[in-house]
């Protein structure tokens, strides 16, 4: 059976199924719609069995579909990684790198200088500031946001960046709301959050305390909450590098709480095989060095 199917139609099957959209999936692949149509229905016809159920409205695997996908993602998950290994022997990298990344202003640079330096390797990075858990299957590096402890996952997590954090705000709203001397304080004034990274809330400070804030205004940007918390709207956790500025010039106020925020942190997440794919490595490897850069050219500047 298996001299009668080509690879090519399992690799569409498998991305189709991942992504319930032959567009998507196409896009993903970097072929023709038509082709990836045309690779999953000669899959079906070799194998005399529906794979994928499909309307003007939706797609949804079948029971052969399901069986097909988890049993091949496996085996196809394990060819890539040994073919990059191969790979290794020769004198550059090479592969498709699939990153979720929220769309950091020095990540552009990084990704594209990565790119440059391997030019055997295929980019697809997708910006997203908080990924559901059912998107990162289908990527070899996810870059997302942690506050206090993370949950338990089969993926492993590498700290990139760590931000000190504080809660702020302006002298406009103070005088409708005294600044609150404690946590419970905080409870009762008006806040600005998020409204999925980090959960919104609660808001999580040091020595494993939680608080659940009250917040009319949310957001899923570090700078539209700072400009929300200037404008008096509610108080708010900023990184403390992103809002001092203000906090030395009297636009915003800093506030104690008697407890310190915990620190915002940028994870890396990949796979928790045992050793983490050579591109993935590389990658981090890069990223890790950039940073570092950064920080000295920023250290020089001030």
């Amino acid at each position: 059976m298996i001299e009668k199917v080509e690879i090519q139609w399992l690799l569409c099957f498998q991305a189709v199924y991942e992504r319930l959209s032959f567009k998507i999936a196409a896009e993903q692949l970097q072929l023709p719609t038509s082709n990836v149509s045309r690779h999953v229905a000669l899959l079906e016809r070799q194998l005399n069995v529906r794979l994928l159920e499909r309307t003007t409205r939706r797609m949804t695997p079948t029971a052969a579909g399901k069986q097909l996908y988890r049993s091949i993602t496996p085996l196809t998950q394990a060819m890539d990684h040994t073919l990059e290994e191969v790979s290794l022997f020769g004198d550059s990298l090479s592969g498709h790198l699939k990153i979720i990344t929220p769309d950091l202003p020095f990540m552009a640079d990084i990704l594209a200088d990565f790119c440059i330096r391997h030019p055997q390797i295929q980019l697809s990075c997708d910006t997203q500031l908080d990924p559901t858990d059912g998107l990162l299957e289908g990527f070899d590096l996810v870059l997302r946001f942690g506050r206090g402890p993370l949950e338990d996952s089969s993926w492993v997590a590498k700290e990139i960046l760590r931000w000190p954090s504080c809660v702020v705000a302006a002298p406009e709203l103070l005088k409708h709301h005294p600044s609150p001397q404690s946590l419970d304080e905080l409870t009762k004034a008006p806040c600005i959050t998020s409204m999925s990274v980090l959960q919104g809330t609660p808001w999580r400070f040091k020595q494993n305390q939680t608080v659940q804030i009250r917040s009319n205004y949310k957001v899923n940007s570090g700078q539209m909450a700072k400009a929300a918390a200037l404008k008096g709207l509610g108080f708010a956790i900023l990184p403390l590098h992103a809002c001092q500025s203000d906090i030395d010039n009297g636009s915003l106020v800093k506030i104690d709480c008697n407890r310190e925020p915990e620190d915002l942190v940028l994870y890396a997440l990949y796979s928790g095989r045992k050793y983490p794919q050579s591109k993935v490595k590389a990658f981090l490897e890069h990223l890790q060095l950039a940073l570092a850069h950064l920080s000295v050219c920023k250290k020089e500047d001030t």
